[in-house]
């Protein structure tokens, strides 16, 4: 059984290949997308077993989703919805250090997630359930999936992981706060960036942030300032991310690499530098290479980056 539990939506992603305007883009080229697909990609490669459940439509963007994440290694549960198409991101570089995106999802296949999908027993089987602030957005039914998950995973002592990824396109502040903190208060891990923390509670700095978040209960919080970092309050006591300088080429999916790289060690017991250590290394190398999880390290890899010596704490 998979060690890491998540479910989400997963699309098909079409990238412009040249830097522009999309519509001057002869060539365009063909992935995948979805921030709990990401986190799974991301912790097969680091060994760690991961199981990702998601609806994708009866089509080739859906099959394609299934054969990427099979042939990376990461248990898929991808249930096939006949009556809907898988989502679209469309991802355009507007200039070499700015990109767009433009999302396709309304009535998704992945907006149709149930209860009824959710495999209880796969849940009670794994260390860590990992939940995003995406799926609850998409429609009633993907929100009530993710509660219904998270009572499974309380009931059973299975570990709860979310990370806010708050999409305003979604969902306002308004209609989000209260969801995404009722997530937090029930999570024994959770990772936000400054502005999606000052959704759900007050905090003058990152710091107060992190406490007042820690107060809705869970042992970890992670505040992620994306180059500059990240601060995690565990168990009361603060600690900083190492920093890894690199070349940025694409910053999309390095929250999804850093918390992969964080889950991976969580999971194997390790100490919170450790956690960040490994996290901070798998989203710095995510931004190196162009895509949302194609730069995902494995655990060979990881040295490489303190090989280069430009380290900062």
């Amino acid at each position: 059984m998979a060690e890491v539990y998540t479910l989400g939506e997963a699309m098909a992603r079409i990238s412009s290949t040249v830097t522009g305007p999309l519509r001057h883009s002869s060539n365009l080229g063909l992935g995948i997308a979805g921030a709990e697909a990401n986190v799974a990609i991301g912790l097969a490669r680091l060994g760690v077993g991961a199981r990702w459940l998601g609806r994708v439509g009866d089509d080739e963007f859906g099959r394609l989703i299934t054969s990427v994440l099979r042939g990376e290694g990461v248990h898929t549960d991808a249930l096939v919805d006949s009556e809907a198409n898988t989502g679209l991101l469309i991802k355009e570089r507007r200039t070499a250090g700015i990109s767009r995106v433009l999302y396709y999802r309304s009535g998704s296949a992945g907006s149709r997630l149930t209860p009824a999908d959710i495999d209880a027993s796969a849940i009670e089987a794994a260390s860590v359930l990992h939940v995003t602030g995406i799926t609850p957005a998409l429609s009633e039914r993907a929100r009530a999936a993710v509660e219904h998950a998270l009572d499974v995973a309380r009931e059973a002592g299975t570990a709860v992981s979310f990370d806010v990824n708050y999409r305003r396109a979604l969902w306002s502040p308004e209609d989000a706060a209260p969801v995404l903190r009722s997530i937090a208060s029930r999570a024994d891990l959770v990772f936000a960036g400054v502005a999606e923390a000052r959704l759900m509670v007050e905090g003058e700095d990152e710091s107060a942030l992190a406490t007042a978040l820690a107060a809705l209960g869970p042992r970890h919080v992670v505040i992620k300032r994306g180059s500059d970092g990240a601060l995690a309050l565990v168990d009361g006591e603060l600690r900083d991310a190492p920093v890894y300088r690199v070349t940025e080429i694409d910053p999309i999916g390095a929250g999804d690499a850093f918390t992969a790289g964080y889950l991976a060690e969580w999971v194997s017991g390790a100490t919170p530098d450790a956690m960040l250590t490994t996290a901070a290394q798998c989203g710095a190398f995510s931004v190196t290479v162009d895509g949302d999880w194609e730069g995902l390290p494995t655990r060979d890899d990881l040295h490489l980056l303190t090989a280069i010596g430009d380290v900062h704490r």
